[in-house]
């Protein structure tokens, strides 16, 4: 055999275990690439697109740890929820649920922990300094009390209660320490209007799952609030 033909049969088998060696990759690299949205798609909330409560919980701690004393943990609860869901129906409901993930994100930024806990309350971790932390309170408030306007051209008119965490007035950066003492000054402040920020105290309040001992603790008094 000439050295041509001895050079192209090395070549050729050379080619055919590249190829073949690159199968299983291209396989493994497809089956990563589902996993991985496998993955992202357990961490979001599928009504909203906000992180479910454990990775929005990890989340949160990293903001918390990076970002120190200039970090507030904000509570959202939806007032009269129920009332919308009862009177314009559950597509109604989730419009409206979405409208407030869609708010909340806009207000907090990308960098920050938001999620969506259960039912028509919503968690937020962000960077944001005590000097800055009244004027966002109030500009997220406004927001949150902008009527939704639904596909079919039916008006809802929304609102919500707002509660909100600082280390520094709190102090502690344990994420559920603060995210207690926020829902305890929310509930403070239930149908004011106006968000309300813990003190130390709110951290001493009984309550069974983060809501107030005596208060009912189950969802749909939560949806009726």
């Amino acid at each position: 055999m000439s050295s041509l033909l001895r050079a192209q049969g090395r070549f050729g088998q050379r080619t055919l275990l590249l190829t073949t060696a690159a199968v299983p990759l291209t396989g493994w690299a497809v089956h990563a690439v589902a996993l991985h949205k496998q993955l992202a798609a357990t961490r979001r909330d599928p009504l909203t697109g906000l992180l479910r409560r454990d990775s929005y919980t990890v989340q949160g701690r990293r903001l918390l740890a990076r970002h120190g004393d200039d970090t507030a943990v904000v509570i959202v609860d939806q007032d009269h929820f129920k009332t919308v869901n009862d009177t314009m129906g559950h597509l109604a409901g989730d419009a409206v649920l979405a409208a407030t993930a869609a708010r909340l994100t806009a207000w907090a930024g990308p960098r920050a922990a938001i999620g969506r806990l259960g039912g028509d309350e919503f968690a937020v971790v962000l960077a944001l300094p005590a000097a800055c932390l009244e004027q966002r309170l109030a500009q997220l408030v406004r927001m949150l009390h902008t009527p939704v306007v639904l596909d079919d051209g039916r008006t809802v008119y929304v609102a919500a209660s707002v509660g909100a965490a600082t280390p520094q007035a709190v102090g502690s950066r344990d994420v559920t320490v603060l995210q207690r003492a926020a829902d305890a000054a929310l509930y403070d402040g239930k149908h004011s209007g106006c968000a309300a920020v813990a003190s130390s105290a709110h951290t001493t309040v009984p309550s069974m799952n983060g809501r107030r001992a005596g208060r009912p603790a189950t969802a749909a008094w939560r949806r009726a609030a």
